[in-house]
């Protein structure tokens, strides 16, 4: 569908480009030549830091999904208050309904193997886009009708909420925590990683630690975190250095509540801990800042605007990037070359994959087609 595009903040769409980009482009072609060389020195750096952490801590890895989250928060204060105003409360929310809707079904393609047509193996929330439809209905009313301090209330409220039976009930290990009990629980067998056994009993796999359904409390303090981060740019257009400011402060004060937080609740990504969306919101605040400053504020665009092809239509470069495998168009064409390229024949056909997938976004992007979800 061709569709116009909305004016808003091009260091946001350039930073959720450079999310993109990373998820879908970089980060695979990196790792793919990387454990291909080998180097000790790369791997314990440069690798580390591209793979998510085992369990507690926090990578350069682990802020790719948290960004994604918080940027469609930012967005919120830009589009809905004025959709309601032209639209009426009525129609706001069956828009809102709609994205959470397709949101949800676009993440199960993804990642709950509605592809593979397999009853057996369809799995219902296990995916980024999935937590960003959860997150986002949450964060609806907090930005329809509270004001900025009275979400930072709520936003308080909900982490205390997820964090009391977080402590009462559990531990936190990868598989005697309380989120994880609940996924269990309510997902069952639909659980990503469960499989049914002979006696028609759910057996749950010991390597899948990610939790979904507590932690959509958290998810939606990561989307209302990134609203507020857009109520400050809305607000403070007319003075964007002094936003700027702000943006970076706030940041570096979540990180250090975070760390805070991280003595009684440890900083864990894959059940989205109190502390973990403190901790990463400051650096999501803190990356905001940067590139509204540098773009927004000092107008140094034209070398980044290749970004754009991934932040203007990022639900496009997720999709595709997970979902589709064009390495088969590259291996048509240069299957001769494996013999000369041994083990660099993947990392080539990984590369391929990413400029094919680049060079999709820039057609869209040069004809103005935006997949709005």
């Amino acid at each position: 569908m061709k569709m116009k595009e909305n004016k808003r903040l091009l260091s946001l769409d350039v930073l959720r480009g450079l999310d993109l980009f990373l998820l879908v482009a970089l980060q695979p072609v990196l790792c793919a030549a990387l454990m291909e060389l080998d180097c000790e020195a790369l791997n314990s750096t440069l690798l580390y830091q591209l793979d998510h952490a085992e369990w507690e801590g926090m990578r350069v890895w682990d802020i790719v999904m948290p960004l994604f989250l918080f940027m469609s928060g930012v967005t919120m204060p830009y589009s809905l208050p004025k959709y309601k105003t032209q639209n009426g409360n009525l129609k706001v929310w069956q828009r809102v309904i709609k994205r959470f809707a397709l949101l949800f079904i676009l993440g199960m393609i993804v990642q709950g193997n509605i592809l593979s047509l397999n009853p057996d193996r369809i799995y219902l929330y296990s995916n980024t886009l999935q937590s960003i439809a959860v997150g986002y209905l949450l964060t609806v009313p907090m930005a329809l009708y509270l004001n900025p301090k009275q979400q930072i209330i709520a936003i308080v409220a909900l982490l205390v909420f997820y964090s009391i039976p977080m402590h009462i009930y559990g531990d936190w290990s990868a598989q005697g925590n309380f989120a994880c009990m609940i996924d269990k629980v309510v997902l069952g067998r639909f659980r990503d990683g469960s499989t049914i056994a002979a006696d028609g009993s759910v057996m749950f796999a010991g390597w899948y630690d990610y939790t979904w359904i507590w932690s959509s409390i958290t998810f939606c303090c990561t989307v209302a975190l990134g609203c507020f981060a857009g109520e400050m740019t809305k607000s403070g257009n007319d003075n964007r250095r002094s936003t700027a400011r702000r943006l970076f402060i706030t940041g570096s004060i979540l990180l250090v509540a975070g760390m805070l937080a991280s003595i009684g609740q440890p900083i864990i990504k894959r059940i989205w801990s109190a502390s973990f969306t403190l901790y990463s919101a400051g650096w999501c605040y803190m990356l905001l800042a940067v590139f509204y400053w540098w773009i927004d504020v000092k107008g140094h665009n034209k070398r980044w605007n290749w970004l754009l092809y991934y932040g203007c239509n990022a639900i496009t470069a997720y999709l595709i990037g997970e979902t589709i495998n064009f390495r088969s168009i590259a291996q048509s064409l240069l299957h001769g070359t494996a013999q000369y390229l041994d083990g660099w024949y993947p990392v080539l056909l990984t590369l391929c994959n990413s400029i094919i997938v680049f060079f999709i976004l820039k057609i869209m992007y040069r004809n103005k087609l935006f997949l709005k979800v």
